[in-house]
């Protein structure tokens, strides 16, 4: 009997760890997959919401300034990660163009 119950015991032990190692690669997916979820919602909207265009009905003084503020914000943008290089170079092409 006490060879049973020493294989019993030790199934429960294998049992357990398995089960433990088991939930804790689950919970590192899961936040895998939540950290990916939120860099693809971030560049999303990123992508969604560029800097509006200059009015047309600008004096030159004004859009140019109007143009400097565009800049200014496109380089926060860019600096706090909002932005990528290529999504940045874009923006400005576009505000600069004449």
């Amino acid at each position: 009997m006490p060879g049973l119950l020493r294989g019993v015991a030790r199934t429960a032990v294998i049992a357990g760890t398995a089960t433990s190692v088991s939930n804790r690669v689950s919970r590192r997916q899961a936040g895998r997959w939540a950290r990916q979820d939120a860099e693809q919602a971030q560049a999303q909207q990123a992508q969604a919401a560029p800097p509006p265009p200059a009015p047309a009905s600008l004096a030159p003084e004004d859009e140019m300034s109007n143009k400097i503020a565009q800049l200014k914000e496109l380089g926060d943008l860019k600096s706090q990660g909002v932005l990528s290089e290529s999504e940045f170079e874009a923006q400005k092409a576009r505000i600069l163009a004449p």
